[in-house]
C-alpha cells in the first residue's frame, strides 16, 4: 500500500459525516468555507510524508509490510524516541505548532497504550486483544484518530452519574454484537476533519459507575454520532494575507454526540470497569506519550513566536534597543528552557517492557511550566507590538484603491521594510496574538492537558520525592540534635559555664 498523501485524505473525509454549523448540516468539509482551509493543512501533512525525499525522516514500514507515519513507531531504544521526535517536529513545522490535534498526536496516544496493552490484558484480556487489532488496522491505515475523554462541563461538583440529565456519554444497552452508547463527549478538537475518534473517559468515576467507564472507537461517520461544532474562525476571514494562520489552522472543535450509536466488540476496549478506564491512562505510557507529542509541537510554536517577536522587533525599529533585547532574550531562555526539557526527557526516559518512552516527571513539570508560561509569553510579545497590531488596513481590498493606499503606504513606515512588508508582519503578529483564533490558542495551551492542580498532581504523584527528602535528611544530620533535659528547660550548659 502507497504511502498516504494529501489527496487520500481528503477523498476520505467525504463518507457523509454528521456536521452542525450555524444552524444547518455541513454537506462536504473539504470544500466548505468553514473548514476547507484546514483541511487543505492536514492535506499537506501527508504530501509532505509522501514525498520522496522525506520517507525516510517521516515514515517506517511496519512488520506488516505498511509505511506509515513514524508517530506509529514503538521505540525500544532512545535513539528510536529521537528519530520518532524529529518526524514530528518535522510535521509541527510545517504548520508553525499551529495544528494541537494533528494525526501524529492520537497516533502517538495510541502507540502508549499499545505498549502498555499487557496492563489493559490484565483487566480483560479479550478487550485488550480488540484493541491490539485496533491499533494495527489504524496504524496500516495512516488513519487521521482524534478523542473525546472529558465529560461535559455541567455540574462540576456532581459526578457523572448524578447529573441532573444523562449528558455524559454511558452505556445504555449490550449484546452478543457490541455496545449501544448515548450522550455526549467533549471537547472534539479536529473530529470534524478526522477519520475516527477514540472516545475514553479520563476523569475520576466513583465505584458502581461503570456505565460511564468505557473506550472505543468509531469512524466519524458511524450513524448516531453528530459534532456540534464551535464558530469556525476561518469562515470569518477577509483573505489569507489578513488572518495567514485563521485561514490555514482552525482545526475546530465541537461536541460530539452519540444518540444510540452502536458499537461492534471489536471496536470495544473498555467496557464498564472502572479501574479499566484509569488504568488505561495512567498505568500505561498513554498519558505521558501524548502529552510528549504535545512537548515537541509546543517547542515549535514557541521557536515560531521568537521569531515572530524579533521581526516586530525590527519593522518597528525597537530591535538593539537595551529594554527590547532584554525581552526577546528571556523569551529565548523560556524557548530554549522548554526545547532542554524535551531533550531532558528522551535523555531521562526508562524502560517499559521492550519500549522505551519518555520521563514522566520531567514530562509533567513541563506541562506545569509550559501552561503558566504560555500565556506570559503571548503577552510580552503583544507588549512588543504595541499598537502596531491595531492600525492596520481593515483588509487587503483597502489596497485596491490607489488614494486609500498612498494614505496607508504613507503611515505604515519601518526602516527595514515596506509598507506591505510592514502590514504583512503585523497582520501575522494579531492573527497569532490578538484575534479570536489566538485568543481559543491561548485558552488550548492552558487548559489542553487539564486545570493546573490536575498537573500538578501529576508533578506531585511522579517527583522523586524519597530522593529529595533523603539529601535534606542528610543535611541535617549533619549537625547533631542538642540534648535536652526530660523537662524542656533548655540544653545543659557546659559545666565552666
Amino acid at each position: 500500500m502507497p504511502v498516504r498523501d494529501g489527496n487520500a485524505y481528503i477523498q476520505a473525509l467525504r463518507d457523509g459525516r454528521r456536521v452542525v454549523l450555524d444552524g444547518r448540516g455541513v454537506a462536504d468539509v473539504t470544500t466548505d468555507p468553514a473548514y476547507r482551509g484546514t483541511v487543505a493543512s492536514f492535506a499537506r501533512l501527508y504530501d509532505l510524508q509522501a514525498a520522496p525525499e522525506n520517507l525516510e525522516l517521516m515514515t517506517f514500514e511496519t512488520e506488516t509490510g505498511h509505511r506509515v507515519n513514524r508517530a506509529w513507531q514503538l521505540p525500544t531504544s532512545p535513539g528510536d524516541l529521537v528519530q520518532r521526535r524529529r518526524a514530528i517536529e518535522a510535521w509541527s513545522a510545517s504548520n508553525f505548532g499551529w495544528l494541537g490535534r494533528s494525526p501524529d498526536h492520537l497516533a502517538t496516544a495510541l502507540s502508549g497504550l499499545m505498549m502498555g496493552s499487557e496492563v489493559m490484558a490484565r483487566h480483560d484480556p479479550a478487550r485488550a486483544a480488540a484493541f491490539r487489532d485496533y491499533f494495527t488496522y489504524a496504524r496500516d491505515r495512516d488513519l487521521f484518530v482524534t478523542y473525546v475523554i472529558q465529560n461535559p462541563q455541567a455540574d462540576k461538583s456532581k459526578s457523572p452519574s448524578a447529573q441532573a440529565r444523562d449528558v455524559v456519554l454511558h452505556i445504555v444497552d449490550q449484546d452478543a454484537s457490541g455496545i449501544t452508547v448515548s450522550g455526549a463527549k467533549m471537547l472534539g478538537t479536529a473530529t470534524v476533519m478526522s477519520d475516527e475518534v477514540f472516545v475514553g473517559n479520563i476523569q475520576p468515576l466513583k465505584p458502581g459507575e461503570g456505565a460511564y467507564a468505557l473506550s472505543f472507537a468509531v469512524p466519524v461517520a458511524t450513524p448516531g454520532v453528530v459534532l456540534l461544532s464551535r464558530r469556525s474562525y476561518e469562515t470569518g476571514v477577509t483573505s489569507g494575507w489578513d488572518y495567514p494562520l485563521s485561514s490555514r489552522f482552525d482545526e475546530n472543535d465541537a461536541v460530539v454526540v452519540f444518540d444510540e450509536v452502536k458499537v461492534p466488540w471489536e471496536r470495544v476496549f473498555v467496557c464498564g470497569d472502572v479501574a479499566a478506564a484509569r488504568a488505561q491512562w495512567h498505568e500505561t505510557p498513554t498519558h505521558v506519550y501524548q502529552n510528549y507529542q504535545s512537548q515537541i509541537r509546543l517547542m515549535v510554536k514557541l521557536r515560531f513566536l521568537l521569531g515572530l517577536a524579533r521581526r516586530i522587533a525590527e519593522v518597528n525599529g525597537s530591535a538593539g534597543m537595551p529594554q527590547v533585547e532584554a525581552v526577546l532574550a528571556r523569551l529565548a531562555c523560556e524557548a530554549s528552557i522548554v526545547e532542554g526539557m524535551v531533550a531532558g526527557m528522551e535523555a531521562a526516559g526508562r524502560r517499559v517492557g521492550p519500549f522505551f518512552v519518555p520521563s514522566p516527571h520531567l514530562l509533567y513539570a513541563a506541562q506545569t511550566y509550559t501552561q503558566e508560561l504560555y500565556p506570559r509569553f503571548v503577552n510580552a510579545i503583544r507588549d512588543l507590538a504595541g499598537g502596531g497590531v491595531i492600525m492596520l488596513p481593515s483588509s487587503i481590498r483597502d489596497l485596491d484603491d490607489p488614494e486609500i493606499r498612498r494614505h496607508i503606504e504613507g503611515t505604515q513606515v519601518s526602516s527595514v521594510t515596506d509598507a506591505l512588508g510592514r502590514i504583512g508582519v503585523m497582520k501575522l503578529a494579531w492573527d497569532a496574538l490578538g484575534s479570536e483564533f489566538a485568543s481559543r490558542h491561548v485558552q488550548y495551551e492552558m487548559f489542553y492537558a487539564g486545570a493546573s492542580y490536575v498537573n500538578h498532581a501529576n508533578v506531585n504523584r511522579t517527583y522523586d520525592w524519597s530522593a529529595a527528602t533523603a539529601l535534606a535528611d542528610e543535611a541535617l544530620a549533619l549537625s547533631p540534635r542538642p540534648a535536652f533535659p526530660a523537662g524542656g528547660a533548655g540544653p545543659q550548659r557546659e559545666a565552666a559555664e
